[in-house]
Formats: C-alpha cells, structure tokens, sequence
C-alpha cells in the first residue's frame, strides 16, 4: 500500500514540473513564466520529496526527505518573490 501512495505522489509530483516546463516553453513575458514556474517550486518538488519520504518509510531518512521537500517549498516561494521584485526593478530601471 505503501508503494501504491509514493507512485502517485511521484507522478503527481512529475505531472506539475512537466507541465510547469511546458508553460515555461510556451509564454511569451517574464511575469507569466514566473507565474508558470511557481508550482514547479513549491509543489512539484516537494511532492516528489514527499513521495520518496513515504517509499523510504520511517525512520531518520523520511525524517530528512520531508525537511528537504519543506525547505523546497518555502525556498520555492521566496525565490520566486525575489525574481519578480528582480524583474520589475530592472523594468523600472530601463524607463528611465
């Protein structure tokens, strides 16, 4: 049972990085590919780590995979927070 519940977190993990590429390829300004990239960051990654914390089972190593997938998913949302105030002043600094 086990097994069953990691695969899914892993596939639904995978689905949103590939789809998060996807959007990435496909729009056309920064904002909007910022946009697309968020969920790749703070979900996707840590869904995959998720997956692999419940595959490992208990113990010391699910315990440092869930500290990694959370870092991953508030890492995730600053960084991208950063690369948004990033882009806008650099926007700003070429109109004038």
């Amino acid at each position: 049972m086990r097994h069953q519940i990691a695969l899914v977190l892993l596939v639904a993990g995978v689905a949103v990085l590939l789809l998060a590429g996807l959007a990435l390829l496909r729009l056309p300004a920064p904002y909007l590919r910022l946009h697309a990239l968020s969920p790749a960051s703070s979900l996707g990654a840590p869904l995959i780590a998720l997956a692999l914390a419940v595959e490992t089972g208990p113990g010391r190593g699910a315990a440092k995979l869930l500290v990694i997938g959370a870092l991953l998913a508030v890492g995730g949302t600053v960084t991208t927070m950063a690369i948004g105030r990033t882009t806008l002043r650099r926007e700003e600094a070429d109109r004038t």
